[in-house]
């Protein structure tokens, strides 16, 4: 008997993109028109407060699910299925050799034996994955394997948090990977398709730029630095003896003194791209490599006015601000001008959201 779903072009089960950082909660959705190409459906931000969320820990959970719940509220959504991601601190990845040909009962026992040499607690506490990656490149006739675990607690907070707001978590990513897929497509659209045309991705966030270089889809080269967008709020703080709550508000609506700019603003911004320049130095000490193709900057903190200039007078690399959504049809609910503003916030929950289409 012909099944009739096989008759039709049907979409994966709708799925939210939901990225819980430090400073804000994103939510993303995606869908495809019919002649296939991606199409944003919904996307939303809501604030943190500092200290609800530190070094990946939920601290405040009450508070952070009552977020996630408004930010669900102001998407508009429906969808309860929902992709999240921890990050890279609270995950060990490990890429071990295993004979190919075997049945995914068969390797997820040798998964778990060959875990317990990596993982320094028991396998009792821990959430563990994998993922056949592909044929060996060392070995004839072995496959890699992929395994990702993540101390249980670490996982429940997340499926909590969303559940707490009526979703359902389907997927617990990381965010380091949500992040390289959603590049991956923007890569894509390079001349020559990106074909070994080396990246380097800067996430500049709240307290943490994180630092990717990815060629052919492969990670060179990963390093988290402590900068973030929260030390110019900081410097606002100090300068015109704002609260730090008035100073973030202040910063995020523009409405500053007249000499930011100049006494302010100008000055991290610099220091900003120094770090960017001293962090791809790093890079270029510690590998064969000593220059890249592009540098790409995403998260809250990469908008900054003059930003993407400075980096690229300080290290003479074509630099650009990340769109995550460059390419795909845009929905008419979508206030496009608000949505362009907040975009590099978006890369992360773009890349959970695209998992829809990867199941």
């Amino acid at each position: 008997m012909i099944s009739l779903g096989s008759l039709f072009s049907r979409q994966p089960a709708p799925l939210l993109g939901l990225d819980i950082s430090s400073s804000s909660v994103k939510l993303v959705e995606l869908g495809r028109d019919k002649a296939g190409n991606l199409v944003l459906e919904r996307c939303a931000i809501e604030p943190l407060e500092r200290g609800w969320i530190t070094d990946g820990n939920v601290e405040k959970f009450d508070e952070v699910a009552e977020a996630v719940r408004r930010v669900v509220k102001k998407s508009g959504t429906r969808t309860k299925n929902v992709a999240m991601a921890l990050p890279p601190s609270a995950v060990i990845t490990k890429k071990i050799i295993l004979p190919g040909g075997m049945s995914e009962a068969e390797l997820e026992i040798q998964v778990e034996s060959e875990a317990n040499q990596y993982i320094p607690f028991s396998l009792d506490e821990v959430s563990l994955d994998f993922c056949v990656v592909g044929p060996s490149s060392t070995s004839a006739g072995d496959v890699e394997v992929l395994i990702a675990a993540s101390r249980r607690e670490k996982v429940q907070d997340r499926q909590g948090l969303a559940e707490a707001a009526g979703l359902k978590p389907v997927i617990i990513d990381v965010e380091s990977y949500a992040s390289r897929l959603a590049t991956g497509r923007l890569i894509e659209s390079l001349p020559n398709k990106g074909v070994d045309t080396m990246v380097a991705l800067f996430e500049v966030g709240a307290f943490t730029t994180s630092m990717q270089v990815i060629r052919n889809d492969e990670v060179l080269y990963d390093r988290d630095q402590a900068f973030g967008g929260a030390q110019l709020t900081q410097l606002i703080v100090r300068q015109y003896g704002f609260s730090p709550e008035e100073a973030e508000t202040k910063k995020r609506n523009g409405d500053l003194p007249d000499d930011y700019e100049s006494g302010v603003l100008r000055p991290f911004v610099d220091s900003m791209a120094q770090e960017i320049g001293r962090a791809l130095q790093f890079f270029f000490t510690s590998t064969p490599h000593n220059r890249v193709d592009y540098v790409m900057l995403a998260g809250g903190s990469s908008a900054l006015p003059g930003l993407t200039d400075a980096v690229t007078h300080q290290t003479t690399f074509a630099c650009s601000l990340v769109n995550p959504f460059d390419g795909m049809e845009i929905a008419e609910g979508v206030r496009e001008k608000k949505m362009r503003r907040e975009a590099p916030s978006y890369l992360t929950s773009c890349g959970l959201a695209m998992r829809r289409f990867l199941q």
